[in-house]
């Protein structure tokens, strides 16, 4: 991990076409831009996790029967 120092309004750049800028400081909190392409995918890492989660849940086999029973349960009734 590469950790470095920055002031407000100081940039890091990331290869040819991502800069992270320190837009704010105040408190525990920093603000920052990040300039990327669109096709980048960006995301807060505890957001990522939740999506990794919800993924996993939805294959594990509890997810799969209680899909399959519902499905079942909806195709006897008419």
């Amino acid at each position: 991990m590469l950790i470095l120092s920055r002031k407000k309004n100081e940039s890091i750049h990331i290869g040819d076409n991502i800069i992270i800028t320190v837009l704010d400081i105040g408190g525990d909190n920093i603000k920052i831009g990040i300039d990327a392409p669109k096709n980048i995918q960006v995301f807060r890492s505890e957001l990522l996790k939740a999506i990794e989660q919800e993924n996993k849940n939805a294959v594990s086999p509890q997810s799969v029967i209680k899909d399959l029973a519902q499905f079942i349960k909806g195709t006897g009734k008419k």
